[in-house]
């Protein structure tokens, strides 16, 4: 009997301890994390998603081109996704350099990567903003999926 007691009392202190241990690091999650999304013209604009890899930042981003031909609505159309560079996170500001070589080639191939940064205005609200051009700006909204 007091050996039924002792592991009884041993383990509901393993299972507080767990879930003190889940709850911290549930809290420690930045807030940049998910996938992020704007729209235009009722089309899809971008796309960035955001994952915490072994405690790194990382993700990638999703443009699409827009356009409208004569007489028909506006078309949207996926480019290539491109892998997130140097991600921080301060716990405000997302930045991030994305490559643009690909983005119009032949004539982008000797392109720097461009810089972003993804300034949180809300939890599940933000503005990407494209670094050296204040006014190139974005509303973003997180999405479940």
């Amino acid at each position: 009997m007091k050996t039924r007691m002792i592991s009884m009392c041993v383990l509901i202190a393993i299972c507080a301890l767990t879930s003190l241990a889940q709850t911290s690091t549930t809290q420690a999650k930045p807030s940049a994390l998910g996938v992020w999304r704007a729209d235009a013209d009722g089309s899809p604009f971008v796309t960035l998603n955001i994952t915490n890899e072994g405690g790194t930042l990382t993700g990638a981003v999703l443009f699409y081109l827009h356009r409208a031909d004569p007489g028909q609505g506006v078309n949207s159309t996926p480019g290539i996704p491109e892998p997130l560079m140097n991600v921080t996170f301060d716990g405000a500001t997302l930045s991030f350099q994305v490559s643009h070589r690909r983005a119009h080639p032949p004539g982008s191939l000797p392109d720097p990567p461009v810089h972003f940064q993804l300034k949180l205005t809300d939890p599940d609200k933000g503005t990407l903003i494209r670094a050296n051009d204040q006014s190139a700006t974005v509303e973003l909204t997180r999405t479940d999926f």
